[in-house]
């Protein structure tokens, strides 16, 4: 019984890592994609105003 419950406390440990990572690579790729759009529209600015 004891074997099973280190089993499952380990599946449950390596599930939360797993998604924390997904996460993490999620708002990584988010935090990107803004400053992308941040720079564009900076520079599309400075074009109109020439």
């Amino acid at each position: 019984m004891i074997g099973l419950s280190v089993a499952v406390g380990r599946f449950v440990e390596a599930l939360f890592w797993a998604i924390l990572r997904v996460a993490g690579l999620i708002g990584g790729v988010a935090l990107l994609v803004a400053a992308v759009i941040v720079v564009a529209w900076v520079l599309i600015r400075r074009r109109r105003r020439r």
